[in-house]
């Protein structure tokens, strides 16, 4: 599941961007920061899109915190979708998470732990006296996940299906939602977030269109995944 991603666009490329025609950008809070980062994880703040409370016109741009914690501490940061449906309500409800990029691991190659093998050492005196050479015990090999970055093919940015809601610990805190793995994915991974393109941006905020019909993989060919290490 995902626990990094990317957004370097600028504020005035998500302006320009946003594909959802029939709701405008506001800024409750300001103008976000929204440097460039390579690297977003658990528990960072990032900015989110969500439809206004009363304006159904209106998409709210704001700063939230990745995760709130689950009843056992841990971080809910990823939220399975299957059959489920969601509600926007005053203390919770859809959003979008805008990004670039986002990553997943896959186990790696072995590597070698540095200065192993080659060395000899002497052995204590065998049954017929003899002390004989033998190799010294290699270090074992370290290992090391593989790093794959994944971006949708044809658009400088995009838009992660998510949750918000409101946590009487950390606040305001936001989670992407997943689904089934689609065919760009599936070699990588066995589940992967929930991706939607501009069209669907509105629809998903709004609650015009129904989670069961926007959660779901898209079609082979959507992505292009580059390997990083």
């Amino acid at each position: 599941m995902c626990n990094e991603f990317a957004r370097r666009i600028s504020l005035e490329k998500l302006r320009a961007g946003w594909g959802a025609a029939d709701m405008t950008m506001l800024f409750p809070e300001g103008m976000p920061n929204m440097a460039a980062l390579d690297s977003i994880r658990i528990t960072d703040p990032a900015v989110i899109i969500r439809a206004a409370s009363g304006d159904p016109a209106g998409a709210q741009v704001l700063t939230r915190r990745w995760s709130w914690p689950a009843a056992g501490g841990k971080p809910v940061y990823n939220f399975r979708s299957d059959g489920r449906e969601f509600e926007n309500k005053a203390t919770s409800g859809r959003c979008l998470i805008p990004a670039d990029a986002f990553y997943e691991y896959t186990d790696g190659v072995p590597v070698a732990a540095e200065g192993a093998g080659g060395e000899e050492v002497t052995a204590t005196p065998d049954l017929f006296g003899q002390a004989a050479s033998v190799p010294a015990p290699k270090p074992q090999a370290r290992k090391t996940k593989a790093k794959w970055a994944f971006r949708m093919r044809g658009l400088e940015w995009f838009c992660i299906a998510g949750l918000w809601r409101t946590d009487p610990k950390v606040g305001e805190a936001w989670t992407m939602l997943t689904t089934e793995p689609g065919p760009d994915i599936a070699p990588y991974h066995d589940r992967q977030i929930v991706l939607l393109t501009p069209p669907d941006y509105d629809r998903w905020l709004t609650g015009a269109a129904a989670a069961t019909e926007l959660c779901r993989p898209l079609p082979a060919g959507s992505l292009e995944v580059a390997r990083l290490r």
